[in-house]
């Protein structure tokens, strides 16, 4: 059935500074970054239409306009973003909606006898094939929704597909771009290095103020937060009760952090207690420890046992589907150039002995190949593995850590915070969860720092009944281990 606009429909948006100064940016790729509630979605939504208004003409009299709207999974695109979408641009007035393939064709006739045709494509990431069929779409422009899910490919090629329609014969594009909101994410994200470190030509963000600000751990109501008029009264105040001060840094005063999901794998760890305020250098005369953990991800930590019994790691290496002898190249450069005065002992996943059907070589053998003569940890039993790291955390020695971290250790550190954890299953009642540690990018450091403690005894002196008698040395770590 052919759509009749409403005759007026009018429409009142006034933006929040932050968001006004977002809008008038002219920027390919425009972030937007704030706390909850700060009218983040609903500035995103009135740029896009924005745009498709001021689009040139064609010869026929109509301003042509494609977008595409992106979030990471379809009950999300579904139950926030198309919500958000459809609470400013009703159908009645806009167009009718498509829910068989998450389109809004927008037709509006204009007093002046102009027509605005703008088609709206609502994606998510959890289909792949959608996925694929969007990036090979001609756009105007593209809208990402809660950016911070989204894999910075995704939105690097988005840029790539606007700017593509309409074509010249039909005005072409007056403008192009991709615009993206998000919470704030990881200080280790793509949106932080770009925003806060890089800042690379034709990129701009902007950030608006928090909800709450913090001083000396308590969180009062922050008289520069935006949008208020649009929420409820003491929204932020009465909102951060019961949460944890991770949640309400990130959500109400919108600094960049992590929030931990899950059951971590490491209750033990505090980081303001094992983490160190500066780098830590290695104590001349003793040994180095390095753990390995293999795969297309391998990852090494480095440790030092100091005579008191305590440990502290001093440095790691992470890779991203990296082969196993670029990745010992690597680790031969960083203990040369920085631990090169130092004996070093190596120990890696025992299912490392097993051998490549390439070429029949293990990733010890590789190892000792480069000059790196690793051996296998003694045990793979993952109880054991992670009792040994969570002993040393548990551990106290003279009123300091047993186990301090440098802080050059930024994913080992991430991963004992929580990104490494059991994932929480999907049922009524009562939490539970998963019986193994969920595989991500923060489980291979997190094992490498386990087989160092294995392979340095500290599984041993789990086993072995304790001697008081004995030197502390000697009762912080079995010296009879091989």
């Amino acid at each position: 059935m052919k759509h009749e606009p409403a005759e007026i429909f009018r429409l009142h948006y006034k933006a929040p500074p932050t968001i006004a100064r977002f809008m008038q940016s002219p920027a390919l790729y425009r972030g937007l970054m704030g706390p909850v509630g700060s009218g983040k979605s609903s500035g995103c939504c009135l740029e896009l239409m924005a745009r498709a208004f001021a689009q040139t003409p064609g010869p026929d009299g109509v301003r042509r306009s494609r977008m595409a709207v992106l979030r990471n999974t379809y009950r999300e695109l579904k139950d926030t973003t198309v919500r958000t979408w459809l609470s400013w641009f009703p159908e009645e007035a806009f167009g009718p909606f498509s829910l068989t393939d998450l389109r809004h064709g927008v037709r509006l006739a204009r007093a002046n006898g102009e027509r605005i045709e703008l088609d709206v494509l609502f994606r998510a990431l959890d289909r792949p094939r959608d996925v694929k069929k969007l990036l090979s779409l001609d756009l105007t422009g593209a809208w990402i929704n809660e950016a911070r899910e989204m894999p910075l490919g995704i939105v690097e090629a988005l840029g790539d597909r606007v700017e593509r329609y309409p074509a010249a014969r039909d005005g072409g594009s007056a403008w192009a771009g991709v615009i993206m909101d998000t919470n704030p994410p990881d200080s280790d994200h793509w949106w932080y290095r770009l925003a806060e470190e890089t800042r690379p030509e034709g990129w701009a963000f902007f950030r608006q103020p928090g909800g709450l600000l913090e001083h000396g751990g308590v969180f009062a109501p922050n008289p520069r937060a935006e949008n208020l008029e649009h929420l409820p009264p003491d929204f932020y105040p009465r909102r951060q009760a019961g949460k944890t001060p991770a949640h309400v840094r990130v959500y109400y005063c919108a600094q960049y952090g992590f929030v931990q999901d899950g059951l971590p794998v490491y209750p033990e760890f505090s980081d303001a207690r094992h983490v160190a305020r500066t780098d830590l250098a290695p104590v001349a005369g003793l040994p180095l420890c390095v753990g390995l953990d293999f795969g297309l991800t391998p990852a090494a930590v480095i440790g030092q046992r100091l005579t008191t019994g305590r440990w502290q790691f001093l440095d790691e290496l992470v890779s991203r589907d990296m082969g196993m002898v670029r990745f010992a190249g690597l680790l031969g450069e960083l203990l040369r150039n920085h631990y090169g005065d130092h004996k070093t002992e190596i120990w890696g996943d025992p299912a490392g002995m097993a051998r490549a059907q390439t070429d029949e070589r293990t990733p010890f053998d590789i190892l000792r190949a480069c000059g790196l003569p690793a051996r296998p940890a003694p045990s793979n039993d993952p109880l054991l593995r992670r009792e040994a790291v969570a002993a040393a955390l548990a551990r106290d020695i003279d009123g300091l850590p047993g186990l301090l971290l440098s802080p050059r250790c930024a994913t080992l550190r991430k991963g004992m915070a929580g990104a490494w954890h059991y994932r929480r299953l999907q049922v009524a009642g009562e939490a539970r969860f998963v019986d193994t540690p969920d595989k991500n990018s923060f489980s291979h450091v997190c094992e490498a720092a386990q087989y160092l403690m294995l392979g340095a005894g500290e599984g041993r002196r789990l086993l072995t009944p304790d001697q008081p008698d004995r030197p502390r040395q000697g009762r912080s770590v079995n010296a009879a281990r091989g």
